[in-house]
């Protein structure tokens, strides 16, 4: 990823996950929040431990090297949609010894890009669910701004603890410019990207009869061939 140019404000993007495998979701979400937040970089950041997700996890290497090929499918949509976001693929966590802890990478991104930088978490509406399962959980905003999108068929009111209904009163804003102009702090939840793919359940399909019918419309294009040449999910 080039350098961002240093008289500019530098709002950074950061998509984590286990990317076992990346899908298009990832990517329909990374382009969505891209361009809403008009951002200079997006970061994907593939877990190394992921220590919530049990065994049977994909290396992380091979995870690392999905997560590149989806990558090269986001650039290329990004420079067919004239979105000006760079995309970059971070191997922190996979660098990192131990369990990957969001707040670990948060810490790190936010040393890396100084007290001024606009940083943005990407999340699915399930993450934000799930959020106090995290480590350190209520320091992340000290960090980091969250972006969150709703997913079809799921009611988020319904779901959400207390503790999480309480954050979102807290720090709820409904300007997405607002994000821009925060280094941290916020949360903006956007209910207009409808994805609903999951990669437990292309993980499930890929296992099955069905594998055939797993087409580019739900992994990307390189990260599929990359899937198909090492015999993966079989």
């Amino acid at each position: 990823m080039s350098a961002l140019p240093l008289n500019t404000p530098k709002k950074i993007g950061i998509l984590g996950g286990t990317f076992d495998p990346p899908h298009v979701g990832h990517l329909k979400l990374a382009t969505h929040f891209s361009r809403l937040l008009r951002l200079d970089a997006l970061l994907l950041i593939p877990s190394g431990e992921p220590w919530q997700k049990g065994a049977g996890i994909t290396p992380a290497e091979v995870r690392f090297k999905l997560t590149e090929a989806a990558g090269i499918d986001l650039a290329r949509t990004f420079l067919y949609l004239k979105i000006a976001t760079q995309v970059g693929i971070d191997r922190m966590e996979i660098d990192r010894a131990g369990p990957s802890y969001a707040i670990d990478t948060v810490k790190a991104l936010r040393e890396r890009f100084g007290a001024n930088a606009s940083l943005t978490w990407l999340m699915g509406a399930d993450s934000l669910v799930a959020l106090p399962s995290w480590n350190s959980w209520e320091k992340l905003s000290q960090y980091v701004n969250f972006a969150v999108a709703t997913r079809p068929h799921h009611d988020l009111q319904d779901q959400i603890s207390s503790e999480v209904r309480q954050f979102i009163e807290d720090h709820q804003v409904k300007n997405v410019a607002a994000l821009e102009n925060s280094t941290a702090g916020l949360i903006y939840i956007d209910d207009s990207l409808n994805v609903d793919l999951s990669s437990t359940e292309l993980r499930d399909l890929l296992k099955s009869s069905s594998r055939s019918a797993i087409a580019s419309e739900q992994i990307p294009t390189h990260t599929l061939e990359i899937i198909t040449n090492l015999g993966l999910y079989q």
